[in-house]
């Protein structure tokens, strides 16, 4: 467990990692404080958007919409590599999940088999929402993976956690399929190799 970092923390953290940062709007202060806490802090949680276009995808990530409103993340990861601030706080972006997957995570252990969606999971986990189609054909361009793994590996290092911290939302909530298109065991072992 942790408090999470200060927004500026969080973006000196990313710079030094070596990513190309955009900052939207007043994403510092843009959050769902008043909705519920936001920390302590136990992991990442990767999702992709069902969107095509950075711009597009930031805008919705930014603003949401009327069933869900923003932010849906902290940061919009682009096919080119570029993350996008759109938020920081609580955000609107795990919702509900296993308890028993909070608790590995927790305890940087292997994940168990997702079968519930008991426990809010917005105080918990930092979000990154990755602009792909998650038809399974759009593809990953290899900049947009690295920016993934450096983001991970950013908030890793700053909290002490090791890459079983990081986790996809398929991983966290029954019946979702993000991200699709690669594998999270295969991001895990480069954010591993990256935090060596």
């Amino acid at each position: 467990m942790a408090s999470p970092m200060s927004a500026g923390g969080f973006l000196d953290a990313l710079r030094a990692e070596g990513l190309t940062v955009v900052q939207v709007g007043e994403w510092r202060t843009h959050n769902r404080n008043h909705k519920g806490p936001w920390g302590p802090v136990n992991g990442v949680m990767v999702h992709h958007t069902v969107t095509r276009g950075t711009d597009t995808t930031v805008r919705i990530c930014y603003d949401g919409y009327e069933a869900l409103p923003g932010p849906l993340c902290h940061g919009v990861i682009a096919k080119d590599g570029s993350v996008h601030l759109v938020g920081y706080g609580r955000a609107n972006h795990a919702g509900l999940g296993d308890d028993d997957v909070l608790r590995a995570v927790i305890a940087e252990k292997g994940l168990p088999p997702v079968n519930e969606a008991n426990t809010d999971g917005n105080p918990h986990f930092y979000g990154f929402e990755c602009e792909n189609l998650g038809d399974g054909e759009d593809p990953w361009p290899e900049a947009q993976l690295e920016a993934i793994e450096k983001a991970a590996a950013a908030i890793c290092r700053h909290h002490g956690w090791t890459a079983r911290s990081v986790i996809g939302h398929k991983e966290w909530q029954p019946g979702k399929v993000d991200p699709r298109g690669f594998s999270m065991d295969d991001m895990r072992a480069r954010i591993t190799a990256r935090l060596k």
